[in-house]
This record gives C-alpha cells, structure tokens and sequence, in this order.
C-alpha cells in the first residue's frame, strides 16, 4: 500500500446551538501512512477526540459533519451506512478507548468478548475463535492469559483491562489503530509497558497508529508526527522532532512549557513546623473469599508510618495496586484499618466510633481523583460547597457568603454558585472539589490523584493553586499521586510504596537525585519523555 491509511480532508464538525463555539473542530486535514504513529495533541474541549470518534462513526447525535471527507482505505466513513460502519469497524480500524472499565461488558468473560468480535463479522469457527482469542490476549502481554481469559473486567488490573482493550482492537487486524488518552489513568510503569506494547505492535504489523492524548511525556516517547488542536482547530503539525524541539504556535510552546519538571524545586524548611497529622504501624489486607477455591489475600497497607507537619506536602507514590490510595483512604477513616495508629492534630482517631470521629472529620478534608463522580449531579455548586458548613451547625446563608469567597480563592467566578456540575471543564470541577473539601477549614488536606486525568495547563493551574492555598492556609497535604513529574513540583518529601509497604522515603530532591530503592529506579526510569523537557526550549 502506498497511499495513506487515512486521510481526513477539511473536516467540520457542527456543535449544537448554545455551544461554546459552533463547530468542535473546522477544516481539518491530516493523513497517516502505513506504519506511522500520529499523535493529536491539545487541552480538553480542543476537539482531538471528536476526530477519533468520527473516523469510527461514533459521533454523539448532537454533533453533525458539515463539510470535509475521511477516507479510510478508499472509502469516504461520512458517506457509509450502518451497515457499513459495522464492516469497517474492526476490520479497517479499532480502537482503544481511554477507560476500558465502561468500555468492556461487565458480565461477560474476557474471551468471550474478544470471540464476539470474530462472530460479529461472521468469521472462522467457534474453536478457532478461541484459539485465536487466547493468541491475541498472549500477543498483548496479558500474564497468565489462560486463567485471565475466563476472568471478569472486574477481576483484572488497569493495565490488564486496558491490554484486553488493545487485544479486541487488533482481532481483525485493521490498518489503523486509533487510542484515545489509552494510558492517562495508568500508573507509570503499566503505561511504559502498554506504550511499548503498541509500538512493538505497530511494528510487528505495519499498522498506522491515530495517539490522542494530552500527555507531551507520551508523545515524545512515541510520537512519529504531531497535531497540535486548540479550540478545534489545527494549529501546528509536523514531526515529533521539529514540534518538540523548536514550536512554531505560542500554544504549542504553552503546552510544552506546561510539562512539570522532573528537578524538584528547593525544600522548604519546616523543621519548627509542629506536626499535625502521623499514623504508626497502618495495616490492612483485603480478603476476597471465593466458592471455588481458597480465600485470596492483599496486603495494601503493612506497617505504614509517617507524619506531616503544618504546611508540608508529603507525596505518596507507587504503581496501581501498591496501597496508596488505601493509606489516604484508612487516613480519612473511609476505609477501616486493621491495625495501628492515626492521630489528627492531638487526637488518636483511629479508634473512635461514628458518633465520636464526627466533629474531627472537618479537619481533614479529601479531594477525589473523579470530580464529576463525586458531585451531586442534582445539585448546584453552592449547595455542594455549603452542605458541609450546614451539617456543623453554620447557617445555609453565612455558608453561601464564604462559598462565593472559595469559588473566587480556587479561581472561578462566585456567579457560578448557581450552576451544575456538567456545566463545567474537568479542571473546573476539580476546582469546586477544592473548594468544597476548603469549606470546613481543615488542617490536613488528602488529594488522591486529585489531578492525574487533567490536560497539563490545568494541571500546572491546580497545582499552583494548591501551592498558593496552601500558603495561604498553612495547609499539611497528604497528595496522593502515580505521575511522578507532578510529584516532583508539590511534594516536599516523598513515600514510595510497593505492594503495600514504604521502600524509600525522604525529602523530594534527594530522593529523585539519588534513589536508594531499585523499585525507585524502575518508577524514575519509566516516566514517560525521559528527560527530554528539562531541557527543551520553551523552558529555556
């Protein structure tokens, strides 16, 4: 084949009326040859995943094309019926989606989902399909694919389920491959692993390869070219090389200058700071009994001590299944430990009941790695933020006062105490989760991957408004984080767990310039980029 896989020409896609802007990207053109790596690159909003969706015909009925063409393999996809949308999925292109948890049916096994996709297409007969769909779950990586093929979704890892995600998309061998943000809630090492994993596959088969996604760590990584999408619109493209090494757009080099840096900024000293939050000898080990076969035991959390002091940001780093979001969570009392110690401030609360842990909760706070799933969808803003006030005893009107005074902290206008939650970015909802976790003036602050599926100008936004909060409050921060550049700029010491227990700690910068630990190593190596933004351009 010597033409391109695909070709989108002067693509248009209309928004509906009352959108924030009336096309989700407008005269878009962009080819991709046999075996190349494309990797769309913008903010959330920018429409890179619209053109994902609109190469496999999945757009929302809201959104209709009004110009341009995709040709994919000789046909136009805008043009295609259902029933040819159904022939070309698979067989021309498959995609990875970014959250293969909502995309993999939940009732189904593992390689019973991959056979459907052979039956959909009427191909090769039951055993072979089988066979076939034990190969791919081997081919992708999957350990143990015998025993995992007869799993659930729900029994697999992040990194499995996506790996399972990748196998369905390359059943039917397509020509192009198409993943949207496919590692952006993985931990480092799982995401080295998958990014691998499509680039051996990409080889091996020849496949051209559509890489959406917000993260420059990735794309410098696998990147053969690059599209830049602000607003819906194609601001800069070439190769990797020449993108990342010499930007022409300013919002390029806004988005390069964005990457968080690997070098950890100066310590603070906080050694007269007293100490308001310590747990000692935290244990906990989930028990997953089965009909079939012995109860099965993880230990998450094993013999886990720390303390924070006012003002201090302690990070909590590790891979996915390494315990610690189950410390923030036995730290907040959300999750019972088994064993050991938490005290807040002067109090042991890690034995109090209900009704005595209830007037300590508002002074330690949690903002979630999901704000859409943790905000009332039925309520607005304003009585999200002030519902914790109210339960304390504030009234609802002095509540509302100082939910406009937080709204314009985390910098959004206090006119949207009067909104939902939907109508806003994912970086605005994170701010409400600040704010609202901010209303009960709390002492010690639990962010639990709090902005790991966040475009990196948000990113750096929310992490300088921590930063500024922070000094503002003499907050003491407990940041629970995967993304270990983003743990470089907010934490003043690190934890680093592996399979429940503390390998390595210390101050940030010591950690990072020297790590004792070759679990340490084996995180610090897998960032994805290496090293390449520390010295890049729009830095200098």
């Amino acid at each position: 084949m010597t033409g391109p896989v695909l070709s989108i020409e002067g693509l248009t896609l209309a928004l509906p009326p009352l959108s924030d802007r009336p096309h989700a990207v407008e005269n878009i053109t962009l080819k991709i040859a046999p075996g190349e790596t494309l990797c769309v690159v913008g903010e959330s909003g920018s429409g890179k995943s619209m053109i994902a969706h609109s190469v496999m015909g999945l757009l929302p009925q809201a959104v209709t094309p009004a110009a341009g063409q995709i040709m994919l393999n000789g046909r136009d996809v805008l043009r295609l019926d259902q029933a040819g949308l159904q022939d070309l999925r698979g067989r021309e292109a498959g995609m990875i989606f970014q959250e293969p948890m909502t995309s993999l049916n939940p009732v189904m096994r593992v390689s019973d989902q991959i056979v459907e996709t052979f039956a959909a297409h009427n191909l090769h007969s039951r055993e072979e399909r089988k066979r076939r769909a034990l190969a791919l779950l081997t081919e992708a990586g999957l350990p143990d694919p015998e025993r995992l093929a007869r799993a659930y979704p729900h029994e697999l890892s992040g990194g499995q389920r996506q790996r399972v995600m990748i196998a369905m998309a390359l059943a039917l061998e397509p020509k192009l491959l198409i993943a949207d943000e496919p590692t952006t809630a993985l931990d480092v090492t799982t995401q080295a692993q998958i990014l691998r994993l499509i680039e051996n596959l990409r080889r091996r088969h020849g496949t051209a390869v559509l890489f959406i996604t917000h993260d420059m760590g990735v794309v410098a990584e696998i990147a053969d070219r690059i599209a830049v999408l602000e607003k819906g619109v194609l601001v800069e493209e070439g190769l990797a090389s020449e993108v990342l090494g010499a930007p022409k757009h300013p919002y390029t080099q806004k988005l390069l200058a964005a990457v968080p840096s690997l070098t950890p900024p100066a310590p603070k000293n906080l050694a007269a700071a007293p100490v308001v939050f310590s747990v000692s000898d935290l244990n906990k080990t989930y028990r997953k009994r089965s009909l079939f076969g012995p109860t099965r035991e993880v230990v998450a959390a094993d013999g886990i001590t720390f303390s924070l002091r006012r003002g201090e940001t302690i990070g909590i780093v590790g891979e996915s299944g390494s315990g610690k979001s189950t410390v923030g969570r036995c730290c907040m009392r959300l999750i019972e430990p088994e064993a050991g110690s938490i005290i807040l401030g002067e109090t042991e609360i890690s034995g109090l009941g209900k009704a005595a842990l209830r007037p300590h909760r508002k002074r330690i706070q949690m903002v979630f790695q999901d704000p859409f799933a943790c905000l009332n969808p039925r309520q607005t803003i304003g009585r999200i933020i002030t519902d914790g006030p109210v339960a304390y005893g504030v009234p609802r009107s002095e509540a509302m006062v100082r939910a406009r005074e937080l709204l314009e902290l985390v910098g959004l206008s206090a006119n949207a105490i009067d909104r939902y939650p939907h109508e806003f970015s994912g970086g605005q909802r994170q701010r409400v989760g600040i704010a609202r976790a901010l209303a009960l003036e709390p002492d010690v602050l639990v962010a639990d991957e709090a902005v790991s599926a966040l475009d990196v100008s948000v990113q750096a936004q929310i992490l300088r408004l921590i930063q500024d909060i922070q000094q503002r409050l003499g907050l003491a921060i407990l940041f629970v984080t995967h993304d270990l550049r983003v743990a470089a700029q907010i934490c003043d010491r690190i934890v680093v767990m592996s399979r429940g227990r503390i390998v390595e700690e210390g101050e940030t910068a010591a950690v990072f310039a020297n790590p004792r630990h070759d679990y340490t190593r084996q995180l610090l190596g897998a960032v994805p980029g290496g090293a390449a933004f520390e010295t890049a351009s729009p830095r200098a």
